[in-house]
């Protein structure tokens, strides 16, 4: 099958022009303008964007939470990302305690084989750090699983101690691995909820202010101090306040290689809404928490400082009827998490370019580029040029849309940005050569995405 791409302005992290794309055989095998050769499909692309597919580094899909698991599958999230023009994405697969890494990852490979209908990875959730585990990392890596997160929260569950994180951080410095980090003060954040919950307060907003931006500050300083001794990069996921961005602009300014992301939530929502009225704030309810509005200016600004790299979506949903409910009467018993693998590219292009808060060569590298660098699948993905995976979305910068539960293609019964207002749209999606998507009709089938056997990543 081939397909070209006719009239297109062509946008990548450094580039925008115009441009005709040549794709065959599930690659791109050519760029440059009018070209003419005998194809399967052409598509006119004309007053049209041509990007690289999004690519969202932070997903929890069909993954379990205490009794419950979050209600995307790998067809249902798949789908929905692919709607909202990302083309791969990049989920986790969770250690249990006394677990195999190789047991984990197995796991994970069978919720999204045969469902998965774009391409993806895996991250390794590290929760038991004894030397048997550690032996494998090694392994893992060569298996193209190359990032390991390591969480300082959710003590007894998910958190190890520094001792551990250290050791972890010294054996990526050996086989090259990124570590990525949760970072709040599990230890304090558990304190202030038994005291918040004896006081009688157990309302959703609690879940905001047991968890200050302080003790995200904190564990961001103290994470990056581990990284320094141990002379390795880290990651900074799904960074919220100032107290973070000021650790990781004072490492990055001092040369440490440093990263971070932000999600599209922290940027347009704040802890007011978990404030609503009705039990509605525990639609909001997600970790690190929704903050104070004075920190989103902060955040916006570093994205396009490049203090932070990428916006991911860290995408969990759970219903708000069914499983947020069962919190109604206790703040910690509601499901952290929350939708958005559909709406990241919608919201980064309305509140980042149209509102001129940074440019479209910034946003494709927000969105796209620097995940794909940073988790070592460039050029692979993350590119428009010949010999790139054919992985293109045709942006329409024109189309208005209102986003909606009613219309989203989520499985699940709210969205977080219900009722925005937002220009551009995902028209065309390319994976691999193939039309996925098409003025909102989803053509291909669920199992056609594939494991992406990543490489180390590309230090920038």
């Amino acid at each position: 099958m081939s397909v070209l791409i006719k009239n297109g302005r062509v946008v990548t992290a450094s580039d925008d022009f115009l441009a005709d794309v040549f794709i065959q055989n599930e690659k791109i095998t050519k760029v440059a303008e009018n070209i003419s050769l005998a194809t399967t499909t052409v598509i006119d692309a004309a007053n049209k964007l041509v990007i690289p597919g999004g690519i969202d580094v932070h997903t929890h899909i069909d993954m379990p939470y205490g009794d419950i698991k979050s209600t995307d599958d790998f067809e249902t999230g798949t789908i929905a990302a692919a709607f909202g023009g990302t083309t791969t994405i990049i989920d986790f697969a969770v250690q249990s305690k006394g677990q195999s890494l190789f047991d984990a990852l197995n796991i994970w490979k069978q919720k999204a084989d045969g469902k998965a209908v774009i391409d993806y990875g895996f991250h390794i959730i590290i929760t038991d750090a004894n030397e048997k585990y550690l032996s494998e990392l090694d392994k893992v890596v060569n298996e193209g699983v190359t990032s390991f997160k390591l969480f300082t929260a959710y003590p007894g569950r998910l958190m190890l101690n520094d001792s551990d994180i250290f050791r972890v951080m010294q054996q990526a410095k050996q086989n090259g691995a990124l570590i990525m980090m949760h970072a709040e003060n599990g230890y304090v954040i558990d304190k202030l909820i038994q005291q918040t919950l004896a006081e009688g307060k157990t309302e959703p907003i609690y879940h905001a202010l047991t968890r200050p931006s302080a003790l995200e500050g904190e564990a961001t300083n103290r994470t990056i101090a581990l990284a320094k001794v141990a002379d390795v990069p880290v990651y900074i996921v799904h960074v919220t306040c100032n107290e973070a961005i000021d650790a990781i602009k004072q490492a990055r300014m001092q040369g440490q290689k440093v990263f971070g992301e932000t999600c599209p939530h922290y940027l347009l929502l704040s802890e007011d809404d978990l404030r609503r009225p009705n039990f509605e704030g525990a639609k909001y309810v997600l970790s690190p928490p929704l903050r104070e509005k004075k920190h989103q200016q902060t955040l916006w600004d570093s994205l396009n400082d490049n203090v932070l790299q990428t916006i991911a979506t860290d995408h969990c949903p759970f219903n708000f009827r069914q499983h947020k409910e069962l919190g109604r009467y206790d703040f910690t018993k509601i499901p952290n998490g929350a939708p958005g693998i559909e709406n990241r590219l919608h919201l980064s292009y309305e509140f980042g370019v149209n509102q001129k808060r940074f440019s479209l060569n910034r946003w494709v590298e927000l969105v796209s580029t620097n995940p794909a660098k940073i988790f070592g699948m460039y050029p692979q993905k993350g590119e428009i040029a010949a010999g790139c995976d054919a992985d293109i979305v045709i942006w329409n910068p024109n189309t208005a849309h209102t986003i909606s539960a009613q219309t989203h293609h989520m499985r699940v019964d709210y969205n977080m940005f219900e009722g925005f207002k937002v220009t551009g749209n995902a028209e065309t999606v390319i994976a691999r050569g193939e039309v996925i998507v098409e003025k909102n009709k989803f053509l291909s089938k669920p199992g056609r995405g594939k494991f992406i056997k990543r490489n180390l990543f590309i230090k920038k």
